[in-house]
């Protein structure tokens, strides 16, 4: 090849560079609620192994940093990542929202969908049920019969009251409480002696929440006959979603979200099924 072919061809190859630099950089042009930026919204407190000491622009813990991978293959810096808080129930209301997309352990729901659009699944979540010490030493074990004689308690609006149905019919109706830290408060007066979450963070609640918790049990990811798949929230229609879809699917392909899985949540393993 001589020098004049060398010279065309990389120009060629910059210019190449420069126009996927673009189209990634377009996909995102005008579809946030504040240009240039990436607004992103999770709980608060948001909790390990999610989000690392409820500080999410650390891009520590498992959301955060899927977060940051998905603003990077969008075009947006890491500075250009604005992080915000919501209530769970808030940000699945019908209506505008102040974030662009919200990642806080959104179960794909087609109710949920009627109201707001969910990203493709970013994590497969195995449901776990959560106890303190003296309701095992009171004899509860990891079986469907000893479960059903429980007090049960789950966060309004979340899957959990649907799945505590399904995979347990406790005998006595399951309390609701505003998010887990309602929850947990519950289990420290004993007005509870179960919740069901999944497996990381039902993990975290034992080790860091509850000064006696136990992670008595899981079911299988996809007991209920489907699996309990998480999802970005958006604002229903909003173009945003495709971007997304698209970072996530890259992710997949390339096998970045798998190792960002294993960096953040491979420690939520050695917890029995329940029988």
């Amino acid at each position: 090849m001589n020098h004049t072919s060398t010279a065309a061809l990389a120009v060629m190859l910059a210019a190449l560079c420069a126009n996927a630099g673009l189209a990634q950089d377009v996909c995102a042009t005008g579809k946030t609620i504040t240009a240039g930026s990436l607004t992103v919204a999770t709980g608060n407190p948001a909790y390990f192994p999610w989000v690392i000491d409820n500080d999410p622009s650390s891009g520590k813990g498992f959301e955060a940093a899927v977060a940051y991978e998905i603003a990077t293959r969008m075009g947006f810096a890491a500075e250009k990542v604005i992080w915000t808080a919501t209530s769970f129930d808030q940000a699945i209301q019908p209506g505008a929202k102040e974030f662009d997309l919200n990642l806080q352990q959104y179960s794909i729901s087609a109710e949920r969908d009627q109201t707001v659009d969910f990203s493709a699944p970013y994590y497969t979540a195995a449901p776990a049920v959560v106890v303190r010490q003296p309701v095992v030493d009171a004899g509860a074990t990891a079986t469907a019969s000893s479960l059903k004689g429980l007090k049960w308690g789950a966060a309004a609006g979340t899957t959990a009251l649907a799945l505590i149905d399904a995979l347990i019919g406790p005998e006595s109706e399951v309390m609701l409480y505003d998010d887990t830290a309602d929850v947990t408060e519950a289990m420290k007066a004993n007005q509870i002696d179960a919740t069901l979450v999944d497996l990381p963070t039902a993990l975290y609640l034992a080790a860091a929440v509850l000064d006696d918790g136990v992670v008595l049990g899981q079911f299988p990811s996809d007991a209920t006959g489907g699996l309990d798949q998480f999802g970005a929230v958006f604002a229903d229609g909003n173009p945003l979603r495709d971007c997304v879809n698209e970072a996530i699917s890259a992710m997949v392909s390339d096998g970045t979200l798998a190792k960002i899985e294993t960096e953040w949540l491979e420690g939520a393993t050695g917890v029995p099924m329940i029988q």
